[in-house]
């Protein structure tokens, strides 16, 4: 049979606090993992101190910060990078479907007949464009 146990309240020092928000902000662990490591109680807690004694602007709702600083992407394993790779493919094709699409209508609307060159140098330019 469960008996209840009650809880308690624990103290924790400024300086506990201050150097569990230095290791969350420097992305040595998440606030999840802090209070896992360190038997925190309460699921906000960290988070209530990240915004109370850290340096970044925690002041957002967790959702959109995910409580991880300046965590490094995990790697991704064999069966995601898959399906993020037929992503992209499946984004490229539609995308070589628009380009074939304008200038099919080019050619029939404006009689304007793009070369392979142009179409290159075209492309190009709205790669260079995008990555800026």
């Amino acid at each position: 049979m469960n008996q209840y146990i009650k809880r308690t309240q624990r103290d924790y020092s400024l300086s506990f606090k201050l150097a569990v928000v230095e290791q969350v902000e420097k992305g040595e662990m998440t606030c999840r993992q802090a209070t896992d490591r360190y038997g925190i109680q309460g699921n906000v807690t960290v988070m209530n101190w990240l915004r109370k004694y850290g340096q970044l602007d925690w002041r957002t709702s967790p959702s959109t910060q995910k409580c991880r600083g300046n965590m490094p992407k995990l790697p991704l394993t064999p069966e995601q990078r898959i399906k993020e790779l037929e992503q992209q493919l499946a984004e490229s094709e539609v995308k070589a479907q628009f380009f074939e699409a304008v200038v099919k209508v080019m050619n029939t609307d404006f009689g304007a007949t793009l070369t392979k060159k142009q179409l290159t140098a075209l492309s190009r330019k709205h790669k260079y464009r995008d990555s800026q």
